[in-house]
């Protein structure tokens, strides 16, 4: 069996693009996780996240083993701090919030989760983290006191995501924040995207599956969608994502 990330490649190979949806232990009871799992299996998603920028539950490990066991796809972590780490998942994103500042989350908070990553024996996936301008101050924001990437200055974040594969990142992660008022400019996912050779995640104020279809067209090699399920009633909502991002 091959590693995570070699399966998200292989995803992107045979479909074109990748669908991700991200679960916020926060604010959905475990019992509510293993219909949610199973939807978005049977929805065509191809992994799912876990994790939140502001973890206030207990609810993580039980989150992470409900959905890995209902679901059957793999199992990542998206953490916002060093403490947001279960052994129950199969993959972690190793988040760098290269658009900051911030010690802590440019390589603070690794130093503390690397040891515990290392002996639950989590795959590490290493990605160059970009909160882009989105209309609001998200959580992401407010909690990392960095400042977004301004949307209309794409040559700051090609500049920021070449470094990132410099540095041997393995993916680069564009972001507005979850509950953003607007997304990821496709201008700006087409400019990046001209420049590295590694995948390109785009997530955050994603709400319609025409939009997920427009960012995958742009550039987006994985589209992520949290927010916009939570609470939906719409049960083929998964499913019209699921068909917008693998419509290429």
């Amino acid at each position: 069996m091959g590693t995570v990330f070699e399966y998200l490649l292989n995803v992107k190979k045979q479909k074109g693009a990748g669908y991700l949806v991200l679960i916020d232990p926060d604010k959905q009871e475990v019992e509510n996780t293993s219909t949610f799992a199973t939807q978005a299996l049977k929805a065509g998603v191809d992994a799912l996240l876990v994790g939140s920028s502001f973890l206030m539950s207990d609810r993580l490990d039980p989150v992470v083993q409900s959905v890995k066991r209902m679901s059957g796809l793999p199992v990542i972590i998206s953490p916002g701090a060093s403490s947001h780490i279960s052994r129950y998942a199969d993959a972690i994103l190793f988040l760098s919030l290269i658009s900051g500042r911030n010690p802590e989350f440019l390589i603070g908070e690794h130093v503390k989760a690397a040891p515990i990553i290392k002996r639950y024996g989590i795959e590490s996936i290493p990605t160059g983290y970009m909160l882009i301008e989105g209309g609001t101050c998200t959580s992401v924001q407010f909690m990392s006191a960095t400042l977004p990437i301004p949307r209309e200055k794409p040559d700051i974040a090609i500049a920021h995501a070449i470094a990132a594969e410099m540095l041997g990142m393995k993916c680069v992660y564009l972001e507005c924040g979850s509950g953003s008022a607007m997304s990821v400019p496709n201008e700006m996912i087409s400019a990046v995207k001209a420049n590295i050779n590694i995948p390109l995640i785009v997530g955050g104020g994603i709400v319609k599956p025409k939009d997920a279809e427009e960012k995958v067209r742009a550039g987006a090699d994985f589209i992520v969608t949290g927010n916009v399920l939570e609470n939906n009633t719409n049960h083929n909502l998964m499913h019209e994502f699921a068909i917008a991002v693998h419509s290429l």
